[in-house]
C-alpha cells in the first residue's frame, strides 16, 4: 500500500523447494504470475531462494524494516498471488492488540460498564 505516495513494500522474497510436493502450487505461481506480478509493479524488487526440504513461504520486508512472512505450504497459485498481493497492500506494521473494546480518551472513574452490574 502506498503511505503518502511511496510503497511501504521493498522486497519480495520467494522461499520454495525444488522437489517437495508442498512447493508444487509455488512452482506454478513462479512460472505463470510471478512475471506478471513483477512487470506490475516495477517498484517492487523480488526474489526467489531455493530452500531445499522447507517449505514454501512468502516474505515480505517492508520500508519500516518490518518482515511479514506468510506461509504458502499446499496452496494453489491463485491463492500464492491473493497472499502476495495482500503482503504488497499492507503497511507492514505491527498488529497492536487493544485492552479493551471501548476506546475512549478520559476513561471513567467508575470504572467500565457491563451487563453484569449489580444495582
Amino acid at each position: 500500500m502506498a503511505l503518502r505516495g511511496v510503497w511501504q513494500l521493498q522486497k519480495l522474497v520467494v522461499n520454495y523447494c525444488d522437489w517437495g510436493g508442498s512447493s508444487r502450487g509455488i512452482r506454478a505461481f513462479m512460472e505463470s504470475h510471478l512475471p506478471a506480478l513483477k512487470e506490475k509493479n516495477p517498484q517492487l524488487e523480488v526474489v526467489t531462494q531455493l530452500v531445499r526440504g522447507q517449505h514454501p513461504n512468502l516474505k515480505g520486508i517492508y520500508k519500516n524494516h518490518n518482515e511479514r512472512v506468510v506461509c504458502v505450504r499446499n496452496l494453489a497459485p491463485e491463492d500464492i498471488m491473493l497472499q502476495a498481493s495482500r503482503l504488497r497492500c499492507s503497511l507492514g506494521r505491527k498488529v497492536v492488540k487493544l485492552r479493551t473494546r471501548h476506546v475512549m480518551k478520559r476513561p471513567s472513574v467508575q470504572g467500565t460498564w457491563t451487563t453484569e452490574l449489580k444495582m
